[in-house]
């Protein structure tokens, strides 16, 4: 779209190309960011369409904003500060704005043992506070942790099963 178009709308374009440039500098200097969450973002601020068009294609170009690389470090730091499954993340990725086939390329690089080692370090922390509960309690809290996190029930008792049969040492205060 044209300059010239965008001026017949109505509005000052040099103003609401600025407005939106610093409001997508702005959120980007926070953390990455979807262009589906930016379009949200400029949406939510007034910017007309065609403006945040026009901005989100400028950043797009410049290889700011950029879906993939998103998805693909959102994956990566969710998987490995949060324990997250396979099937959260792509959930996440989705209520973020990325398209499926991005977060299926995203999600596909995760390492289905990576990710049953995060889940056998979550229970082996959550253990660490649970010396004073019966087997039955312990299962159930674990297995519970593990399926807020989006593990699969199988995997969730499979893990838990493994880890209670290990002799777990709590960690003592410093």
């Amino acid at each position: 779209m044209s300059a010239e178009e965008l001026d017949e709308s109505g509005y000052d374009l040099a103003e609401e190309l600025g407005r939106a440039q610093k409001i997508v500098y702005d959120r980007l200097a926070v953390q990455a960011r979807s262009r589906a969450d930016l379009e949200q973002s400029l949406a939510k601020k007034q910017v007309p369409a065609e403006v945040a068009t026009a901005v989100l294609d400028k950043f797009e170009a410049a290889g700011l904003v950029d879906d993939e690389e998103f998805a693909r470090s959102w994956v990566q730091s969710r998987q490995r500060s949060k324990g997250l499954s396979s099937r959260v993340l792509a959930m996440e990725l989705r209520r973020k704005g990325v398209d499926d086939e991005i977060a299926r390329e995203a999600l596909s690089e995760l390492d289905p043992e990576v990710e049953i080692e995060a889940a056998h370090r979550l229970v082996r922390t959550k253990l660490r506070s649970m010396h004073q509960l019966d087997e039955t309690a312990k299962i159930r809290r674990l297995t519970g942790l593990l399926a807020r996190k989006g593990y699969s029930p199988q995997i969730a008792f499979d893990v838990v099963r493994q880890e209670l049969g290990a002799e777990v040492q709590p960690i003592e205060s410093l």
